[in-house]
């Protein structure tokens, strides 16, 4: 199994951004969360600045758009050129809609799930999306402790993917450090966001233990 590791930029220094997605340079992806003060109590960056991180990131972007209305917002992000744009269902007024948009228009398409929304209403759509994002934590602040009870809904879409023979990504957010990527490669999570436990170090070496963490522990299926 792949395993990816993407650093959150938000437990990055903001004022020098540029250098900071040099520090991550052996990570799969870096995750950029976009977040409005309105779908989530906290405001961090938007679409120009966003644009501007694409120029200057030798890496992917794994855009998390924790915002109101997706549907009229999320198309810009993937139209900038990044590589994959999550959007939440809870906020989403046409899910598959938005998610055939923004494969139409060249990235890959994200659904990311709440702590406390069921993954149930998502499993006849696995095709339609590109990955699958657990929150293992409240969206909205960084530093948050990892939520274990979200590991039963991680491994329902585990099995629902395998199962499919899709390929989906299964995304988690939120406290994942060395000891909770275990519980959640286990859980069938295959992409991790990480941003403390790797901004807070040598982020080269903190990704590379975070590599071996979860590869030293694949998904038990069943």
């Amino acid at each position: 199994m792949v395993t990816r590791i993407n650093p959150s930029i938000l437990a990055a220094d903001f004022a020098n951004l540029e250098s900071e997605f040099g520090r991550i340079s052996s990570a799969d992806l870096a995750h950029v969360d976009v977040m409005d003060n309105h779908f989530v109590p906290n405001l961090t960056l938007g679409l120009p600045i966003v644009e501007r991180l694409l120029q200057v990131s030798a890496i992917p972007l794994d855009i998390h758009l924790m915002i109101e209305d997706p549907d009229r917002w999320a198309p810009a992000y993937a139209e900038a050129g990044a590589y994959s744009v999550t959007f939440h269902a809870e906020a989403a007024a046409d899910a598959v809609g938005l998610a055939r948009r923004l494969r139409q228009i060249g990235a890959r398409a994200g659904i990311a799930l709440k702590p406390g929304t069921p993954v149930e209403p998502y499993l006849e759509l696995l095709a339609e999306f590109d990955q699958v994002l657990v929150m293992t934590v409240e969206p909205g602040f960084g530093g948050q402790s990892f939520l274990a009870s979200t590991m039963p809904k991680l491994s329902v879409l585990a099995d629902a993917v395998r199962a499919s023979g899709l390929d989906v990504w299964l995304q988690v957010d939120g406290g994942i450090t060395e000891d909770t990527i275990v519980q959640a490669a286990e859980a069938g999570a295959d992409t991790f966001v990480a941003g403390s436990s790797v901004f807070n170090g040598n982020p080269a070496d903190r990704i590379a233990a975070l590599r071996a963490a979860a590869e030293a522990h694949p998904h038990r299926h069943g």
